[in-house]
């Protein structure tokens, strides 16, 4: 999956092709400039079109930055709910949360990357109250399915708080590393120890 097939995904047909090349261009220089050093006026000349198209679409860089940083964790879990569908028990359900984190991050290093850099600015800026929205919209299912009751017992007696970042953290903190250029191998390749370790961090002791 390439960048251009994620925006197409999301932002498909010919109407959506300038807010696509605004994406397009606007990542590439949030990853190689740094996002505060990366200015509308830059973004402009990259795209070939004018500042008003830009503000048209997006309001400022800072909506712009937003609208990549949703785009990306719908995307991210546009796969994991497909993953998740597949997942008849548990540590099924467990494994694919951390396949589907492992491979979005494979498939997609640059809005992998972004999102690592993003995530301070817009938890912090002025689009958090929307984000904590989205979230919630987007996580619905997959906490209903967290603290099903019967799955709360499998997974010992853990704070809820606490659930996801055993589940994912492992997995996120490679991921990390493997973005910035610490480790050489794909996190694809070692999916399935990650898994399994964040099964073993979760899962009570009778059912390890």
């Amino acid at each position: 999956m390439e960048t251009s097939d994620l925006l197409e995904r999301c932002y498909p047909g010919r109407r959506a092709e300038l807010k696509r090349d605004i994406f397009r261009k606007a990542l590439k220089l949030f990853n190689e400039q740094g996002i505060e050093a990366t200015t509308i006026d830059m973004i402009r000349a990259e795209c070939d079109t004018s500042v008003g198209a830009i503000y048209h679409h997006f309001g400022n860089k800072e909506g712009l930055v937003a609208a990549l940083y949703f785009t990306a964790l719908d995307d991210q879990a546009r796969l994991r709910d497909s993953y998740m569908a597949d997942a008849a028990t548990t540590r099924a359900g467990v494994h694919a949360l951390v396949y589907s984190y492992v491979d979005w991050v494979d498939s997609q290093p640059e809005w992998a990357r972004f999102q690592y850099h993003a995530r301070f600015a817009v938890t912090k800026g002025p689009f958090k109250d929307e984000l904590a929205t989205r979230n919630k919209a987007r996580n619905k299912q997959l906490m209903e399915w967290l603290f099903d009751s019967a799955r709360r017992a499998e997974m010992g007696d853990i704070p809820a708080e606490l659930i996801l970042s055993l589940i994912i953290g492992q997995a996120d903190s490679y991921c990390r590393a493997w973005l910035s250029g610490r480790v050489k191998g794909s996190p694809k390749a070692y999916r399935e120890m990650l898994a399994e370790a964040a099964w073993r961090s979760v899962a009570a002791t009778e059912t390890q």
